[in-house]
């Protein structure tokens, strides 16, 4: 069978578990991202089988419903943020509430165009600003000093496709990696610029990636601790977590990660400080007036 560029696949070899986007084709093998995770693979084409319409149709609402019960579970906890914070606020509703906020700035790095649109889409759904660039993982190391003059970010976001492989060494090894080491360098470099972890918010990572690395290289929170695959839309809610939580509370690993849809396998980091900012007096615009 015949493989182009964008045909939706699974690997017979493990079963047909997850799907795949195939990046490229050689000879005899192809290069894949995962539709909904993110992982970079490469498979011979004899191991390849195109998804059919029904049962791509069929995972695709499987994965929305994961998605929507993920974005249920954010919504209820950032509800009960907002009525905590309001309650401060204002004296113990005492008073009308006639504050404003400060919510974070993010810088989004993605090495996946895909990936990046359904993120800036859950973003905005949630109510985050945020600036998204689309780079090839080698060159974010040295694009993220200029972007972070620039934008002036509060959090950011590092991610894209990787994987290990054991073929070029063992877990500890970060050359046996596919991108973790770009990463790494990138957070390094965000770090020269702003080294205070509650000032600048670091995530970074994708599937498989060498966690410990990224924590020593000064990310707040990363991915992968038991090196397994993490879902493309896992590090906006721990940036939404961040962003929305007040500058006077901390963020344990644990609130961070609850509503994301890989877990703690997937995910860990530090306790952070929120980066949310109350203000008063809150003045209408007179322009509307």
């Amino acid at each position: 069978m015949n493989y182009s560029k964008g045909d939706l696949v699974t690997r017979e070899s493990y079963n047909h578990d997850l799907l795949f986007r195939v990046a490229s084709v050689k000879k005899n093998s192809a290069d894949l991202y995962g539709e909904d995770i993110r992982l970079k693979a490469d498979a011979p084409i004899s191991d390849l089988k195109k998804i059919q319409e029904r049962e791509l149709e069929k995972r695709r609402q499987k994965g929305k419903e994961k998605e929507e019960f993920s974005f249920r579970l954010f919504r209820q906890d950032y509800q009960l943020m907002k009525e905590k914070r309001e309650y401060h606020a204002t004296e113990g509703y005492q008073h009308e509430p006639i504050f404003f906020q400060l919510p974070a700035k993010v810088l989004h790095l993605d090495g996946d165009q895909m990936y990046l649109k359904k993120c800036i889409e859950l973003y905005q759904r949630i109510g985050l600003q945020v600036h998204g660039v689309h780079l090839h993982e080698r060159e974010m190391p040295i694009q993220i000093g200029e972007l972070v003059e620039k934008i002036q970010p509060d959090i950011i976001v590092i991610t894209g496709h990787d994987a290990f492989s054991k073929n070029k060494g063992r877990k500890n090894d970060i050359r046996a990696y596919r991108h973790s080491k770009f990463f790494v360098e990138t957070v390094r470099e965000a770090r020269k610029i702003n080294p205070n972890v509650d000032q600048l918010v670091i995530f970074a990572g994708a599937c498989q990636s060498h966690f410990e690395s990224l924590i020593r290289a000064g990310a707040n929170f990363a991915s992968s601790p038991l090196r397994i695959n993490i879902h493309a839309l896992d590090p906006v809610y721990i940036a939404a977590k961040i962003a929305y939580t007040p500058f006077m509370e901390k963020v344990s690993v644990w609130e961070a990660l609850r509503n994301t849809l890989t877990g703690d396998k997937g995910m860990g980091g530090i306790e952070t400080r929120g980066l949310l900012r109350t203000g008063l007096p809150y003045l209408e615009d007179e322009s509307n007036e």
